[in-house]
């Protein structure tokens, strides 16, 4: 594992924060009713998965693009995910933005929103042979997709 900025690690967080920060202007009607009711544990482990994540993916420079090897199809792999990722992006912002809207299955992926990237960050990981970010994925994809399982079964 080497230390040193990771590029590929701030292209995919920009295409993590970019779609979440104009979702904050559009969110799906009734959402607020369904976050007060969120499970505290999985909250705290998305927030801890989140902020390990977003540090350890732009401080080794192991995610980036190290040569041609077959080592390089897990980091495509990645991106294709991500790009699926902001397929969903497009297909809610263009929807009436009801729950059922952000919680609808792309590609028979459950709750893409949650799982796609968190897919694609293992993927990285795997790609770099990090296990400190593949721990961190882990557990915020506990709390990121579980969070999300729960609002999409309590969806009226």
């Amino acid at each position: 594992m080497n230390l040193g900025f990771s590029y590929t690690g701030l292209i995919f967080l920009l295409m993590l924060t970019i779609p979440n920060l104009i979702w904050t202007k559009n969110q799906p009607v009734d959402y607020e009713k369904y976050v007060k009711n969120e499970n505290k544990i999985l909250l705290a482990f998305e927030r801890v998965g989140q902020v390990a994540v977003s540090c350890l993916i732009l401080i080794f420079s192991d995610f980036n693009v190290q040569g041609i090897s077959p080592w390089l199809i897990w980091l495509a792999a990645a991106l294709v995910l991500m790009i699926l990722y902001e397929v969903f992006w497009v297909r809610y912002f263009k929807s009436a933005k009801t729950m059922k809207d952000f919680y609808g299955s792309l590609l028979g992926i459950p709750v893409p929103g949650a799982t796609l990237p968190v897919a694609a960050c293992i993927l990285i990981a795997v790609y770099g042979r990090n296990p400190f970010l593949f721990a961190a994925v882990i557990i915020l994809g506990i709390g990121h997709i579980g969070i999300h399982l729960n609002h999409r079964k309590n969806i009226g």
